[in-house]
């Protein structure tokens, strides 16, 4: 169904893992796609991977969240002239792995100001287009670290409670302009960053990297890992008119691994 036809959806982190399956599925469901990413080369290969059956024109804009203050030039321009976008999906890698007590106070900054800070920056920009536009969707991939602190992960587990808090603090104000403003959590879900931690934990312990995976897989009742494209999925849903009354949810997506409701 393209039910996303006319629609504009940037698409940050777009060109690989969970950001690359929203980005393609959005593109699926008829909206217009700006991709979001440092590396300009995998940009424009993702580009041209996007479905174009709806008579789509795909762009995409060249950000690093490790820089905000040039992300903030980047997005201005973009966005001068009148452009505005209709979805702003917001996603980003996760910090350095690690338990809480080793980490250097530089790993927050440095988490806050790619997570938080630059997801703020993209919100401010597009929210006066949405607005005029009479509405918009802002969904955030986070993690399940927002409702249940994840083991090993110290700085990741600090800095997504805080993105979680900052969401549902934009939902109640934004609402009343038809802006929806949603988070998406995903659990264990087989992208680099999963094969990165499981890496590192290998590294550690001495267990094999299918190992740790299977231990992983484990922890969810389902008794497997998430492919990005069941991410997607619920991204897209949020994304769409069918969650016109749906503001400040956190939605896991990690076949029931979470044990609060």
């Amino acid at each position: 169904m393209k039910d996303l036809k006319g629609k504009v959806a940037l698409v940050a982190g777009s060109t690989q893992g969970i950001g690359k399956a929203v980005a393609l599925k959005l593109a699926d469901m008829g909206a217009d796609i700006v991709l979001l990413a440092r590396n300009e080369e995998k940009l424009k290969h993702v580009k041209e991977e996007l479905p174009q059956e709806a008579g789509q024109s795909h762009e995409y804009l060249v950000g690093d969240f490790t820089n905000p203050s040039d992300l903030k030039t980047r997005i201005a321009d973009f966005l001068a002239n009148g452009r505005s976008i209709d979805i702003l999906i917001n996603n980003t890698g996760g910090p350095k792995a690690g338990p809480i007590i080793d980490a250097d106070i530089s790993e927050f900054l440095d988490a806050f100001n790619q997570h938080l800070i630059c997801n703020h920056i993209l919100v401010q920009a597009v929210v006066p287009g949405m607005k005029q536009s009479g509405g918009g969707r802002i969904v955030n991939i986070i993690s399940t670290s927002v409702k249940q602190p994840l083991p090993g992960l110290g700085v990741s587990n600090t800095i997504r409670g805080a993105v979680g808090n900052w969401s549902k603090t934009l939902a109640n104000e934004l609402g009343q302009f038809n802006i929806t403003v949603n988070n998406v959590l995903p659990g264990a879900t087989n992208t680099t960053r999963l094969q990165e931690i499981a890496s590192n934990k290998s590294a550690k312990t001495g267990d094999s990297v299918d190992a740790i995976f299977e231990e992983m897989a484990d922890e969810s009742p389902m008794k497997r890992i998430a492919k990005p494209e069941e991410i997607a999925a619920a991204v897209a849903f949020l994304a769409s008119p069918a969650a016109s009354y749906i503001n400040g949810i956190n939605i896991p997506v990690d076949g029931g691994r979470t044990k609060s409701l």
